[in-house]
């Protein structure tokens, strides 16, 4: 199981950003998926989540600007972002649900996610 992130960079201020993350070794139709992200001094927090169906579900904070979808047919998940604000500045990383040895989890809407991609730093500038 791989999960390889990238699109990161830096933008300004209301601009956006399109974070991709090509999963090799799973279909990402087997699993709910979710994209994290952690800032600078703060702890890992959930930003988006696709179930196995489709479904989706977001954190207030980025509710109407980021929009995460899924090619199946590529196997890479997607992490739109729009009118990006200077507090979206952070790592951000894909995650797939389970439990794996040896690996950090962190819970979103109750789901356990273990599985990580490397990350991908965005910075926002004011």
């Amino acid at each position: 199981v791989q999960l390889q992130a990238s699109g990161g960079g830096l933008v300004q201020a209301g601009g956006s950003l399109r974070l991709s993350c090509a999963a090799s070794g799973f279909s990402l139709d087997d699993f709910a998926l979710a994209w994290f992200r952690q800032a600078p001094g703060k702890e890992r927090q959930g930003v988006s989540l696709m179930s196995r169906g489709g479904s989706t579900l977001y954190a207030d904070s980025v509710k109407g600007r980021f929009t995460i979808s899924r090619d199946s047919a590529e196997n890479t998940l997607y992490l739109q972002m729009n009118s990006l604000k200077p507090d979206d500045t952070a790592v951000y990383y894909c995650a797939r649900e389970g439990a794996r040895a040896n690996s950090v989890s962190s819970y979103f809407r109750g789901r356990r996610f273990g599985y990580w991609g490397q990350g991908t730093l965005v910075t926002v500038s004011s």
